[in-house]
């Protein structure tokens, strides 16, 4: 019988799962000050570029964190799509956007993506503890009892404030809340290979080759994901008869990789030679696997103390690289509400918002993939420029969830719930070269205050108006922000707060601020007020009010 132990280890949150959003959680979490362990069942990382797909907007998050260039310099650009049907090139997709938007498109193998976070992670102080699985949690008023089986065979029982699942599409934490699972499952069976081809299509360039029939039906298909290296791409495709199976017993969710059966080179290759636009010769077969998709997701996304995450909490088509990076919003999300809450900045009701806030962003992702798998992205009714702007996920806004206050300004204007948008062109006395937001926002892990005028002395005003409110809400270290409009006349240096200007009237054009006014930026880079500089302290207190942070210093 294994030994049990209880660790007095003060831990506030545990997390099950290592991969991209584990991680992710787990970077956030300690970025904020918060303790957490980080647990993975399995004893090592998985060498599949399964999720390869980096969004623009999750490269902002990224940013904010200092990981950014990290990643940059390990992945590959993504710069559209060759599509082809019966070998005759049908259209072509190039993934703009528009100039204010900081990062691209990206390709970097999950496994990468995985390696950085791991490495990030480790610098704040928490390790992975490989082979180590969640056996049972039960939770009450206070705390979630969670019992671990570590990889010596050791059992441990670990009591922490909060559960968070982000243990994948056969989640034990989503299985052990009872919560559902809806939805349905594709028939079609897709293998996978990581592998270098000698064609010469345009660097950057996905591809995805179709066979349809004459009765216009496809039954053939080749979809190859760029990635780093000598022109090495992540092929999916049908797979043959020999490698079929039928699903596995009491597998209630057929999704993702599969052990067992492994398509080897001359799989992929024959592939190949149907359907690819060019002739070619893959080789230098890295990994292959079969896998399957679902499409579910739960009906809430927590009770209680735990909480389920990433593909815990919903699984997808993997069409427009939309399953990972929404699964790092849902940790960036819950994550900092949690750090309020562990450090009584804010009550425990907002962890209510996390559900209110990320669930419909989840059910529009399920419904628009499974939209394009079947359909394809030609069906979509947005114009194009929405549509690549919402693959980039830079539309997710919050504005019907519980934190968002009523509109102010122009109603096409950035609102509360909003991504707050990049700029350029900020400068500041003490720097010869112009900055953008995100180099202002980079490294300020709580909330940050925005003032916008065209005159100092209102910035100085609205900044000691505000410094009591922020200080409720960004901790001991308030970040406020002065922004001096473009065709202010008076110079800076009121010393309040750290002040840039609007030099190329970038932030006016893209906020469109009528007036002073203040805008409000979440630790997850979305407004939560946008207000009047007048109303500084009352505009705040309603959305303290909003987040339940305690009022007294007010």
């Amino acid at each position: 019988m294994a030994d049990t132990r209880t660790t007095d280890v003060p831990t506030d949150v545990l997390i099950v799962g290592a991969g991209p959003v584990g991680l992710s959680t787990a970077a956030e979490l300690r970025g904020r000050g918060v303790g957490c362990r980080l647990i993975d069942r399995l004893p090592a990382r998985l060498p599949y570029a399964k999720a390869v797909g980096v969004q623009p907007r999750t490269l902002e998050i990224w940013d904010r964190m200092g990981l950014a260039r990290a990643v940059m310099e390990a992945a590959v650009p993504l710069r559209g799509q060759l599509m082809y049907v019966n070998g005759r090139e049908r259209g072509r997709i190039d993934l703009e956007l528009p100039p204010e938007v900081p990062y691209c498109f990206a390709a970097l193998p999950q496994y990468e993506t995985e390696r950085l976070l791991e490495e990030y992670v480790a610098g704040l102080g928490t390790v992975v503890e490989r082979g180590t699985e969640l056996s049972s949690f039960a939770q009450d008023a206070d705390s979630v009892t969670a019992r671990l089986r570590t990889a010596s065979g050791a059992e441990e029982e670990l009591r922490v404030r909060y559960l968070i699942g982000c243990d994948g599409a056969h989640s034990t934490v989503r299985k052990g809340l009872g919560l559902t699972f809806e939805g349905g499952a594709f028939p079609e069976e897709y293998m996978l290979g990581d592998v270098e081809t000698d064609w010469d299509l345009p660097y950057g360039y996905g591809v995805r080759s179709l066979h349809v029939t004459e009765n216009g039906s496809t039954d053939d298909v080749l979809v190859c994901i760029p990635l780093p290296g000598n022109s090495r791409y992540r092929m999916s495709m049908t797979v043959p008869p020999e490698l079929t199976a039928g699903r596995a017993a009491g597998d209630e969710v057929a999704h993702g990789i599969e052990g067992g059966r492994v398509p080897e080179l001359s799989h992929i290759q024959a592939v190949v030679d149907r359907l690819a636009p060019v002739p070619a010769r893959v080789s230098e077969l890295r990994w292959s696997s079969v896998f399957r998709i679902s499409h579910r997701i739960v009906d809430r996304y927590g009770e209680g103390r735990v909480f389920v995450a990433g593909d815990a909490a919903h699984i997808h088509p993997p069409t427009g690289a939309q399953g990972m990076n929404t699964g790092i919003q849902d940790a960036c999300n819950l994550a900092w509400k949690i750090a309020l809450v562990v450090r009584g900045e804010a009550g425990p009701e907002l962890l209510g918002s996390y559900d209110a806030e990320r669930r419909p962003v989840g059910e529009e992702v399920v419904g628009r993939t499974v939209r394009h798998a079947t359909q394809g992205m030609g069906a979509d009714p947005d114009d194009p420029a929405t549509l690549m702007a919402r693959e980039a996920q830079l539309l997710v806004s919050y504005r019907d969830g519980p934190l968002a206050g009523h509109p102010y300004g122009p109603e096409d204007a950035p609102q509360a719930g909003d991504r707050a948008p990049d700029c350029a062109g900020l400068t500041t006395a003490l720097a010869t070269y112009p900055l953008r937001l995100l180099d202002v926002l980079r490294g300020r892990t709580g909330h940050v205050l925005l003032l916008y005028a065209d005159k100092a002395a209102e910035l100085a005003r609205a900044a000691e108006a505000g410094a009591v409110v922020a200080a409720a809400v960004g901790g001991d270290r308030p970040s406020i922000v002065a922004l001096l409009a473009r065709e202010a006349e008076e110079p800076g240096g009121h010393g309040v707060v750290p002040e840039y200007r609007d030099a190329d009237g970038e932030f006016a054009r893209l906020y469109r601020p009528e007036g002073p006014t203040g805008f409000l930026v979440r630790p997850d880079g979305q407004l939560g007020a946008r207000f009047p500089l007048a109303g500084t302290a009352a505009a705040l207190t309603g959305y303290l009010a909003a987040l339940s942070v305690p009022t007294a210093p007010l």
